[in-house]
């Protein structure tokens, strides 16, 4: 009983704290997660009318979300009330490479020098996740896993103006992600994690940098091998 009271006021809790986050918020989080983990696939144009079906919320916090998200570079307007996420160029490519080496290697290294015992411990719960979805081919639950843990790691570092650089370029990529993921299945997918959580335990800044920008490089090739034989980005995922 004492259980079921426990879990009853933590669903409160969250429900109370989901009230206080204004709407316009909630919908810019809602939108941001849609592209972030390929919902919106790239090249897939949404009107603003069914964005607003998707979401349920009126014109203006739309509006404010897509002017947000655009200026993030997460999506583009079309015309005619439409937007589309980007398509990936290989040119972004290595822009993007060259951005998540320098600036998400950073944040690891910065991490290590600051993460508790507790954070660690987190991390470690959401690579089993991780591990538990890869297992499973379950590509939405590998693609939320694996940002859990590397938001989480960056959050570490409190380095704010790197973490809204890095934040940034995760939108850019994403969607993209998903695609290759969605091709590819989970088994052949970069996963540097376990090198990083041994380089936090040590306090090895360098280690869980190199672990960091290994990890992520491999992803970014893999989108770009995708791109070189051809892959339809721009089909729309179910």
């Amino acid at each position: 009983m004492e259980g079921k009271q426990v879990l009853t006021q933590a669903i409160e809790q969250t429900e109370a704290q989901s009230a206080r986050v204004p709407v316009h918020q909630q919908v810019y989080a809602q939108l941001r997660d849609a592209v972030l983990f390929g919902e919106l696939a790239p090249g897939q144009a949404v009107t603003i009318q069914g964005l607003i079906e998707r979401t349920g919320a009126g014109m203006t916090p739309i509006r404010e979300a897509i002017r947000r998200l655009t200026s993030e570079g997460a999506l583009e307007f079309q015309g005619n009330r439409r937007v589309v996420v980007p398509l990936m160029t290989l040119d972004a490519i290595d822009d993007l490479i060259f951005l998540r080496e320098s600036v998400e290697t950073r944040l690891s290294e910065l991490a290590a020098a600051r993460i508790s015992a507790a954070q660690i411990a987190q991390l470690e719960a959401i690579d089993t996740r991780l591990d538990e979805a890869i297992t499973r081919g379950d590509v939405p639950a590998y693609l939320r896993r694996n940002y859990d843990f590397h938001a989480l790691l960056y959050d570490a570092a409190a380095a704010p103006i790197l973490l809204d650089v890095a934040n940034s370029v995760w939108l850019r990529f994403g969607p993209s992600m998903r695609v290759v993921c969605g091709r590819m299945g989970t088994q052949n997918l970069p996963d540097n994690h376990k090198t990083a959580l041994e380089a936090l335990h040590k306090k090895d800044a360098k280690a869980a940098g190199e672990a960091i920008r290994q990890d992520v490089t491999q992803g970014m090739e893999q989108i770009r091998e995708a791109l070189l034989e051809g892959t339809g980005f721009a089909e729309v995922i179910d």
